[in-house]
């Protein structure tokens, strides 16, 4: 049986600290280019070419893309056959500590929500998921809270069609405005439960935005994501919300069985800088 030792996961996560919170994921800043090329109002584009420099400079200078490195979420796909010798949150917390410090990335983590306090760099949310194999893989997405704050969840009634569904949902994007950095991506959970949805909604976000002609994204609801991208757009709210053709890079849905009494709905919202970073062990 394959082992892994804490100490190597550690060392792993903080190498993705540097990579999320550096560099910029290449299906985001292809979606960004794409944004630039098309845009024919003159304040947006230049927004988006300086969202682009700052990307740029970010990764040769390494720096933060953006001073609010988020709050760390990390996705754990565990292996079946895998030991792990340790505490494997504890691992990932002592990485995240570590990668934070290391690179002097902000510490915005107060260790009790209610009394605030002193903040530091851990702890992060772990979501831990037991699959086939002997690997171990790691996602590492520092989830800024300007965006994060602008997060729903809907308890529909069962009987509820499309058209008021993608209503909530344009107007979550709405109701987010230009408070969170856009243009945006969208991430949609759809099912479950009302804490599982929001995970889903999460877990959207991971999702390579992959263009077609004419600069919409494909994905596994093709044509729910595209009726959801163009009215998201034809808000106008732009680029850092000062008008523009793109207000929203992509809309990404995940859905999952729910019950029959229910149907859970959550959007999470991501600014222009979706960072996120994995690796397998």
């Amino acid at each position: 049986m394959k082992a892994l030792k804490a100490a190597q996961i550690t060392q792993a996560v903080s190498v993705l600290v540097r990579q999320a919170n550096f560099v910029l994921r290449k299906d985001c800043l292809a979606a960004l280019r794409n944004a630039h090329q098309r845009e024919n109002n003159k304040r947006a584009k230049n927004i988006l070419q300086a969202i682009l420099d700052n990307a740029a400079y970010a990764k040769k200078a390494g720096l933060a893309i953006c001073q609010d490195t988020g709050m760390p979420v990390v996705f754990a796909q565990v292996g079946a056959d895998l030991k792990i010798a340790g505490n494997l949150t504890e691992a990932i917390n002592r990485g995240i500590g570590e990668g934070y410090r290391k690179y002097s990335l902000r510490n915005s983590i107060v260790a009790d929500p209610l009394t605030r306090g002193r903040s530091g760099f851990i702890p992060g949310v772990v979501h831990t998921e037991i699959v086939p194999g002997n690997k171990l893989k790691l996602i590492l997405l520092p989830k800024g809270f300007g965006c994060e704050n602008k997060s729903q969840t809907k308890m529909f009634k069962p009987t509820a069609g499309l058209e008021e569904i993608k209503q909530f949902i344009v107007e979550a994007v709405k109701a987010a405005g230009p408070d969170a950095c856009p243009p945006y991506v969208v991430g949609v959970g759809i099912g479950g439960t009302a804490d599982y949805s929001a995970l889903l909604a999460k877990k959207a976000l991971l999702k390579k935005i992959h263009l077609k002609r004419g600069g919409f994204p494909k994905g596994n609801l093709p044509s729910l994501e595209r009726d959801l991208l163009v009215k998201i757009n034809s808000l106008k709210i732009g680029p850092m919300g000062l008008g523009g053709k793109t207000t929203a890079l992509a809309v990404h849905i995940l859905t999952y069985p729910t019950h029959i009494a229910g149907l859970p709905v959550s959007v999470n919202i991501s600014c222009h800088a979706l960072r996120s970073a994995e690796i397998t062990l």
